[in-house]
Protein backbone atom coordinates (compact mmCIF):
# COMPACT_ATOMS: atom_id res chain seq x y z
CA UNK A 1 0.00 0.00 0.00
CA UNK A 2 1.44 3.32 -0.76
CA UNK A 3 0.64 6.63 0.92
CA UNK A 4 2.06 10.09 0.97
CA UNK A 5 3.56 11.99 3.99
CA UNK A 6 3.86 15.85 3.57
CA UNK A 7 6.67 17.36 5.36
CA UNK A 8 7.25 21.15 6.49
CA UNK A 9 9.85 23.10 6.79
CA UNK A 10 9.59 27.14 7.64
CA UNK A 11 11.21 29.57 8.88
CA UNK A 12 8.75 32.06 10.55
CA UNK A 13 11.14 35.33 10.94
CA UNK A 14 12.41 34.99 7.21
CA UNK A 15 8.50 34.40 5.97
CA UNK A 16 10.39 31.05 4.42
CA UNK A 17 8.42 28.15 3.58
CA UNK A 18 8.97 24.73 1.81
CA UNK A 19 7.11 21.39 1.88
CA UNK A 20 8.07 18.16 0.61
CA UNK A 21 5.82 15.27 -0.60
CA UNK A 22 7.48 11.84 0.18
CA UNK A 23 5.61 8.75 -1.53
CA UNK A 24 6.00 5.96 1.33
CA UNK A 25 5.05 2.15 0.89
CA UNK A 26 4.26 0.32 3.56
CA UNK A 27 7.10 -2.72 3.04
CA UNK A 28 9.74 -4.86 5.44
CA UNK A 29 12.20 -2.87 2.98
CA UNK A 30 14.11 -0.39 4.94
CA UNK A 31 14.48 2.30 2.78
CA UNK A 32 10.43 2.29 1.49
CA UNK A 33 9.59 4.23 4.44
CA UNK A 34 10.61 7.95 6.06
CA UNK A 35 12.45 7.18 9.56
CA UNK A 36 12.82 9.31 12.19
CA UNK A 37 16.10 10.27 11.58
CA UNK A 38 15.48 11.72 8.16
CA UNK A 39 13.26 14.61 9.66
CA UNK A 40 15.85 15.46 11.60
CA UNK A 41 18.74 15.59 8.92
CA UNK A 42 16.11 17.36 7.33
CA UNK A 43 15.77 20.18 9.67
CA UNK A 44 19.57 20.63 9.79
CA UNK A 45 20.14 21.26 6.16
CA UNK A 46 17.05 23.61 6.29
CA UNK A 47 18.53 25.26 8.97
CA UNK A 48 22.22 25.66 7.03
CA UNK A 49 19.91 26.52 4.22
CA UNK A 50 22.31 29.53 3.13
CA UNK A 51 25.59 26.97 3.55
CA UNK A 52 24.04 24.24 1.00
CA UNK A 53 23.01 26.32 -1.53
CA UNK A 54 25.13 25.67 -4.89
CA UNK A 55 26.76 23.44 -3.19
CA UNK A 56 27.15 19.39 -4.48
CA UNK A 57 25.53 17.12 -2.51
CA UNK A 58 25.16 13.14 -2.33
CA UNK A 59 22.46 11.10 -0.19
CA UNK A 60 23.81 7.73 0.52
CA UNK A 61 21.51 5.05 1.84
CA UNK A 62 18.54 7.75 0.46
CA UNK A 63 15.32 5.48 0.90
CA UNK A 64 12.61 7.83 0.39
CA UNK A 65 15.06 10.69 -0.13
CA UNK A 66 13.77 13.38 2.03
CA UNK A 67 17.00 15.09 3.41
CA UNK A 68 18.17 14.97 -0.29
CA UNK A 69 15.46 16.91 -1.33
CA UNK A 70 15.26 19.64 1.13
CA UNK A 71 18.87 20.34 0.27
CA UNK A 72 17.80 20.57 -3.70
CA UNK A 73 14.79 22.29 -3.09
CA UNK A 74 17.67 24.67 -1.23
CA UNK A 75 19.40 25.86 -4.41
CA UNK A 76 21.74 22.11 -3.96
CA UNK A 77 22.94 19.95 -6.77
CA UNK A 78 21.75 16.39 -5.84
CA UNK A 79 22.59 12.76 -6.42
CA UNK A 80 20.29 10.61 -4.50
CA UNK A 81 22.14 7.24 -4.08
CA UNK A 82 21.14 3.78 -2.71
CA UNK A 83 21.81 0.00 -2.99
CA UNK A 84 21.95 -1.88 -6.26
CA UNK A 85 19.71 -4.67 -4.72
CA UNK A 86 16.79 -2.71 -3.72
CA UNK A 87 15.64 -1.31 -7.20
CA UNK A 88 12.27 -1.21 -5.54
CA UNK A 89 14.21 1.79 -3.04
CA UNK A 90 15.65 3.22 -6.55
CA UNK A 91 12.65 3.81 -7.56
CA UNK A 92 11.07 5.30 -4.75
CA UNK A 93 13.99 8.25 -4.49
CA UNK A 94 12.59 8.44 -8.45
CA UNK A 95 8.85 8.87 -7.37
CA UNK A 96 9.97 10.76 -4.40
CA UNK A 97 11.95 13.18 -7.11
CA UNK A 98 8.46 13.69 -9.46
CA UNK A 99 6.45 14.36 -6.74
CA UNK A 100 8.29 17.38 -5.87
CA UNK A 101 9.66 18.46 -9.07
CA UNK A 102 12.92 17.37 -8.45
CA UNK A 103 13.07 15.52 -11.67
CA UNK A 104 16.43 16.87 -12.59
CA UNK A 105 18.23 15.02 -9.68
CA UNK A 106 20.00 11.76 -10.58
CA UNK A 107 19.50 8.86 -8.68
CA UNK A 108 22.13 6.46 -9.05
CA UNK A 109 22.76 2.81 -7.96
CA UNK A 110 25.68 2.85 -5.65
CA UNK A 111 26.33 -0.86 -2.47
CA UNK A 112 28.61 0.57 0.17
CA UNK A 113 32.24 -1.17 0.29
CA UNK A 114 32.06 -1.66 -3.58
CA UNK A 115 33.99 0.59 -6.15
CA UNK A 116 31.78 0.13 -9.02
CA UNK A 117 31.98 2.17 -11.97
CA UNK A 118 28.90 4.20 -10.53
CA UNK A 119 30.78 5.20 -7.14
CA UNK A 120 33.75 6.24 -8.77
CA UNK A 121 31.87 8.42 -11.41
CA UNK A 122 30.43 10.85 -9.12
CA UNK A 123 31.68 14.43 -9.00
CA UNK A 124 33.54 15.84 -6.18
CA UNK A 125 30.73 16.27 -3.30
CA UNK A 126 31.10 19.24 -0.89
CA UNK A 127 28.49 17.39 1.37
CA UNK A 128 27.39 14.12 1.83
CA UNK A 129 24.11 13.38 3.41
CA UNK A 130 23.35 9.85 5.35
CA UNK A 131 20.14 9.49 8.06
CA UNK A 132 20.07 6.43 9.77
CA UNK A 133 22.51 4.73 7.85
CA UNK A 134 24.29 3.32 11.17
CA UNK A 135 21.64 0.40 11.52
CA UNK A 136 22.70 -2.71 11.02
CA UNK A 137 26.39 -3.17 12.88
CA UNK A 138 27.97 -5.50 9.57
CA UNK A 139 27.65 -2.25 7.44
CA UNK A 140 29.34 0.31 9.41
CA UNK A 141 32.50 -0.36 8.08
CA UNK A 142 31.17 -0.06 4.47
CA UNK A 143 29.79 3.30 4.78
CA UNK A 144 32.43 4.89 6.42
CA UNK A 145 35.17 3.18 3.16
CA UNK A 146 32.22 4.85 0.95
CA UNK A 147 32.39 8.39 2.26
CA UNK A 148 35.97 8.39 3.23
CA UNK A 149 36.49 7.55 -0.96
CA UNK A 150 33.83 10.34 -1.66
CA UNK A 151 36.11 12.82 0.85
CA UNK A 152 39.28 11.79 -0.61
CA UNK A 153 37.91 13.58 -4.10
CA UNK A 154 37.61 17.22 -1.66
CA UNK A 155 39.57 16.98 1.71
CA UNK A 156 36.95 19.72 2.69
CA UNK A 157 33.91 17.39 2.58
CA UNK A 158 31.44 17.10 5.40
CA UNK A 159 29.27 14.19 5.84
CA UNK A 160 26.34 14.96 7.46
CA UNK A 161 25.00 11.94 9.62
CA UNK A 162 21.49 11.28 11.74
CA UNK A 163 21.19 7.79 13.39
CA UNK A 164 19.05 6.46 15.86
CA UNK A 165 21.04 5.12 18.66
CA UNK A 166 19.25 1.42 20.08
CA UNK A 167 22.76 -0.10 21.34
CA UNK A 168 25.69 1.87 23.27
CA UNK A 169 27.68 -0.71 22.00
CA UNK A 170 27.30 0.12 18.38
CA UNK A 171 29.95 2.65 18.44
CA UNK A 172 31.99 3.78 15.11
CA UNK A 173 34.58 5.60 16.95
CA UNK A 174 37.32 2.95 16.01
CA UNK A 175 36.21 2.71 12.37
CA UNK A 176 36.47 6.49 12.09
CA UNK A 177 40.04 6.39 13.24
CA UNK A 178 40.39 3.79 10.80
CA UNK A 179 39.43 5.55 7.51
CA UNK A 180 41.03 9.12 9.31
CA UNK A 181 37.65 10.45 9.77
CA UNK A 182 36.66 12.67 12.88
CA UNK A 183 32.89 13.29 14.55
CA UNK A 184 31.41 16.50 16.25
CA UNK A 185 28.50 15.72 17.61
CA UNK A 186 26.01 18.28 17.29
CA UNK A 187 23.10 19.07 19.87
CA UNK A 188 19.47 18.89 18.14
CA UNK A 189 18.58 22.22 20.42
CA UNK A 190 21.12 23.76 18.25
CA UNK A 191 19.10 23.89 14.99
CA UNK A 192 15.57 23.77 16.58
CA UNK A 193 15.18 19.66 16.37
CA UNK A 194 14.86 19.01 20.34
CA UNK A 195 10.88 19.09 19.24
CA UNK A 196 9.03 16.11 18.64
CA UNK A 197 7.52 17.98 15.44
CA UNK A 198 9.98 18.29 13.12
CA UNK A 199 8.64 19.30 9.93
CA UNK A 200 5.06 17.95 10.73
CA UNK A 201 6.61 14.36 11.45
CA UNK A 202 5.58 13.90 15.32
CA UNK A 203 8.77 12.08 16.34
CA UNK A 204 8.18 9.99 19.78
CA UNK A 205 11.72 8.89 20.23
CA UNK A 206 13.57 12.05 19.56
CA UNK A 207 16.02 11.64 22.67
CA UNK A 208 17.58 8.26 20.91
CA UNK A 209 18.39 10.20 17.65
CA UNK A 210 22.05 11.82 17.76
CA UNK A 211 23.37 14.35 14.57
CA UNK A 212 27.34 14.16 13.42
CA UNK A 213 29.50 16.02 11.17
CA UNK A 214 32.48 14.09 10.01
CA UNK A 215 35.42 15.33 8.56
CA UNK A 216 38.94 14.28 7.24
CA UNK A 217 41.15 14.28 9.81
Amino acid sequence: MQVERVFSFQDELKSDKIEVRIPEIVNPQYGMFTWPAAPVLAQFIWYNRDQIKGKQVVEIGAGTALPGLVASLCGATVILTDKEEYPQCLDNCRKSCLANGQDAIQVVSITWGQFTPNLLNLPKADIILGSDCFYDTKDFDDILATVSFLMEKNFQAKFWSTYQERSSSHSIEDLLKKWELKAIQIPLEDFNANHGNIGGSNLSDLHTIQMLEITHQ
